[in-house]
């Protein structure tokens, strides 16, 4: 992948996720993001890897945001109002993301990008993401099955709870 593409690319998805955690709407929320899970499959392409790029759009971007939005009509969730916060927080969160951006740079200046190894011949194939999935992952796949079982059981029952 050309470093221009890359960095490009990369911009584009920092940029969507922030709106993710920044729109007061959910539905603008759940639709920014849609647009990240999207311009990540696009590293995928660059990685050669079609069938997680297939996956990540279709499983991700279009599965489980929609059983996201599902969730919002169920609960009527409106749009968020804010009271302002206190001038101590926003100090102290500021702080917090200069020494985030702070180690993340020198973390990047210290990287040795030309040792970075290769991607191997089967990465991506059916084949080596099955072999992965139930063998390496399998508990950790059937976890998040059950907590999104459970999501959609406890979203259902407070949807219908009365007041």
């Amino acid at each position: 992948m050309n470093a221009v593409l890359f960095l490009v690319l990369a911009a584009l998805t920092i940029a969507a996720a922030l709106a993710v955690v920044t729109n007061r709407n959910p539905v603008y929320s759940a639709l920014a993001l849609v647009s990240t899970l999207a311009l990540m499959s696009c590293f995928f392409v660059a990685l050669e890897a079609y069938l997680i790029w297939a996956l990540q759009l279709v499983v991700y971007a279009g599965a489980i945001v929609v059983l996201f939005l599902f969730v919002i009509m169920l609960l009527n969730v409106q749009r968020e109002e804010r009271a302002l916060p206190a001038p101590g927080a926003v100090v102290s969160v500021a702080a917090g993301a200069g020494l985030l951006a702070l180690g993340v740079a020198r973390a990047v200046t210290r990287t040795a990008f030309a040792s970075m190894p290769a991607v191997g011949d089967g990465y991506g194939s059916p084949a080596h993401l099955a072999r992965r999935l139930f063998t390496d992952y399998l508990v950790s796949f059937e976890i998040t099955s059950v907590l999104l079982l459970v999501a959609i059981v406890g979203a259902v029952v407070l949807g219908k709870r009365r007041v």
